[in-house]
C-alpha cells in the first residue's frame, strides 16, 4: 500500500538526524605551554587543528580544555595573536633606538606583517605619543650636532632617508640649531678640530706650516675632503680649514717634537 513506512532502519534515522543538526564545533582537547622559554600556549582541538597563541591573547579569550572553538572564534584568536606579535616586534625595535613612522613600517613589512595591521598599530602608537616624527627628527639632529657635527644639508638628507617629511626635517633642524646656539660655520670648525685631534703629529706639523709645501697641501686636501663628506663646502669649509691651521700652529708651538 502507499504511505509512510512503519519503521526506519536505525542507520537511516542517525543519518537523517545528522543532516538536520548543525555541525558540532571542535573542542579543545589539550592546552600546554610551548616555544622558546615557553612563552606561547598551544591549543589542540579534537578535529586536529592546532593553535599557537600568546598568553596575552588567551587573557582576552579565556579558553580551557573542553571549550568549543568555532571557525569565527579561531579567526578572532589568530587575528588578535597577529596584532600582538606585530606590537611586540615594534616595541622591541623602538627599544633599540627611536625610529620614524616610515622606518618602523618598513621594518615591520620586512617581517611580513600585513599592511593593515601595521597601519592600525602605528596609528595607535602615534595617538599614545610613542611615535612622533618631529620628536624623532629633533633628537637625531641634536645628537648629530653635539657628537658628529655635519652640515644641515647632510642632516636633512639623513632624516629623509629615514622617512621624515622634508618640511618636518627642515623645521626641526632649524629649531635644534637655535636651541644649541650654533651655525654651519661653527659646526664646520668643530668637525675640523675633531679631525685634527685624531691626526698624528706629522699632519699637525704640515698644517701648521705657513709656507707652501707638498705635505701641507696634502693635509689641507684631506681635511677639506673630510668636511665635504659631512656637507661642509665653500666658505664654512675654508673658514674651518683656516681655524684648524691656526690651532695646529698653536699645538706645534706648545710641543714642537712628538
Amino acid at each position: 500500500s502507499h504511505g509512510v513506512p512503519r519503521s526506519l532502519h536505525p542507520t537511516m534515522v542517525r543519518s537523517a538526524l545528522s543532516e538536520s543538526l548543525p555541525p558540532q564545533s571542535p573542542r579543545i582537547s589539550s592546552r600546554a605551554s610551548t616555544g622558546r622559554r615557553r612563552r606561547r600556549i598551544r591549543l589542540e582541538l579534537d578535529d586536529g587543528t592546532t593553535l599557537d597563541l600568546s598568553p596575552t591573547v588567551l587573557d582576552q579569550f579565556p579558553l580551557y580544555e573542553g571549550d568549543t572553538v568555532d571557525a569565527a572564534l579561531q579567526a578572532q584568536l589568530l587575528d588578535a595573536d597577529l596584532r600582538h606579535r606585530c606590537r611586540e616586534t615594534a616595541l622591541s625595535l623602538l627599544d633599540v633606538r627611536a625610529r620614524s613612522r616610515t622606518e618602523l613600517a618598513r621594518r615591520l613589512r620586512d617581517k611580513e606583517f600585513p599592511a593593515g595591521v601595521i597601519r592600525d598599530l602605528l596609528d595607535d602608537f602615534e595617538e599614545r605619543g610613542w611615535l612622533d616624527d618631529a620628536a624623532f627628527a629633533r633628537a637625531l639632529a641634536r645628537d648629530r650636532i653635539r657628537f658628529k657635527p655635519r652640515a644641515p644639508v647632510r642632516l636633512h638628507q639623513e632624516l629623509q632617508r629615514r622617512g621624515v617629511d622634508s618640511d618636518v626635517a627642515d623645521e626641526q633642524i632649524q629649531r635644534v640649531m637655535r636651541e644649541e646656539e650654533t651655525s654651519p660655520d661653527q659646526l664646520a670648525r668643530t668637525a675640523a678640530e675633531a679631525w685634527l685631534r685624531r691626526q698624528g703629529h706629522s699632519v699637525q706639523q704640515a698644517l701648521a706650516r705657513t709656507e707652501w709645501h707638498e705635505t701641507t697641501e696634502k693635509a689641507k686636501r684631506r681635511l677639506l675632503n673630510h668636511l665635504a663628506r659631512r656637507g661642509f663646502r665653500g666658505s664654512p669649509a675654508i673658514a674651518a680649514l683656516d681655524a684648524a691651521r691656526a690651532l695646529a700652529r698653536q699645538w706645534v708651538a706648545e710641543r714642537p717634537d712628538p
